[in-house]
């Protein structure tokens, strides 16, 4: 398993979760929706593919 992401991939990321507010320096709301957000793309871009797989 690769975790490797490039530096402004990584930055541009972490300018987005970080929270001043916070004790650990992000935003743990933010950074949810933001995991939950993407696992939903992904789910239905796997069902998008399994379906055509099953058409063909």
């Amino acid at each position: 398993m690769n975790f490797e992401i490039d530096k402004s991939t990584y930055d541009e990321i972490a300018k987005v979760i970080h929270s001043d507010a916070s004790p650990v320096g992000i935003d743990a709301k933010k950074t949810h929706i933001l995991i939950l957000n993407k696992l939903q793309e992904l789910s239905e871009r796997l069902e998008r593919i399994e379906q055509q797989m099953g058409a063909k």
